[in-house]
């Protein structure tokens, strides 16, 4: 399957052109390079109203995508086991395209945790992990949006809304302060629950890379390298943070 630009998303904001999510990274790397030199002779800065904001708000975003993603793709009749891009201007294919714009919007959004941390001097928490998923992500979803707006990728997606539901519902806790910590046991389920998905996803992905299904199978193949990555690294820091940290 040859993949062509998807007109129904190219004119839609950030991706017509790589330039603006290049132009972003680079700030993003500029902000992660200075920012801590701009810190170093500072007071961390507390941010608790904004980040109890934030955090809600990622938290909503994560529930209306995976609500999206999960109706549109019943509503649809989608299969879990081989779907192709509906590129038509169909009420569910547009609804869908819509749906990984969000996904890939926030994204975005999302490196805006990095910036947190900065401000906060939480810099022990920008580990090569953080950095790389949220770049990543970034690149990866700006190319699903332009080139395969629904299809398999609808799955990645959900499944990704769902955990962050939990994981920013985490960080909103987290951001009321000490006396919540308490309440903070299941963050090891947390990791746990990533990894899961992750696991999911490289199933997913590589099923269809020994069937006939009218999806790329570039885009599968991308996919399941990159999953293998997370996993690996996931299972790095579990490893140090639950096993051998508690050691």
């Amino acid at each position: 399957v040859i993949c062509f630009s998807d007109p129904r998303t190219d004119p839609w904001l950030l991706v017509h052109s790589p330039l603006p999510v290049t132009f972003l990274f680079a700030s993003y790397l500029f902000v992660l390079v200075l920012g801590p030199f701009y810190m170093r002779q500072r007071k961390p800065l507390k941010l608790r109203g904004l980040l109890i904001a934030y955090n809600l708000a990622m938290m909503t975003l994560s529930s209306y995508m995976f609500y999206e993603f999960l109706v549109t793709s019943v509503l649809a009749n989608y299969s879990y086991l081989c779907q192709p891009v509906d590129y038509s201007r169909s009420e569910l294919g547009m609804r869908m395209a819509r749906v990984c714009w969000w996904f890939f919007f926030s994204k975005v959004i999302e490196l805006l945790d990095t910036v947190f941390f900065i401000l906060r001097k939480k810099q022990e928490q920008v580990t090569f992990l953080h950095v790389y998923h949220h770049g990543t992500m970034l690149f990866n979803w700006w190319s699903g949006v332009k080139y395969v707006p629904g299809g398999q990728a609808f799955f990645i997606g959900m499944l990704n809304s769902f955990v962050h539901i939990f994981m920013y519902g985490y960080y909103a806790l987290a951001s009321l302060g000490p006396q919540m910590h308490r309440y903070l046991w299941w963050k090891r389920y947390l990791t746990i629950m990533q990894l899961c998905q992750f696991v999911a996803i490289a199933v997913h992905s590589s099923y269809n890379l020994f069937t006939e299904c009218p999806f790329p199978d570039g885009f599968n193949i991308a996919v399941f390298l990159y999953i293998l990555s997370l996993i690996a690294l996931f299972l790095h820091f579990y490893y140090w943070t639950y096993t051998r940290g508690k050691k």
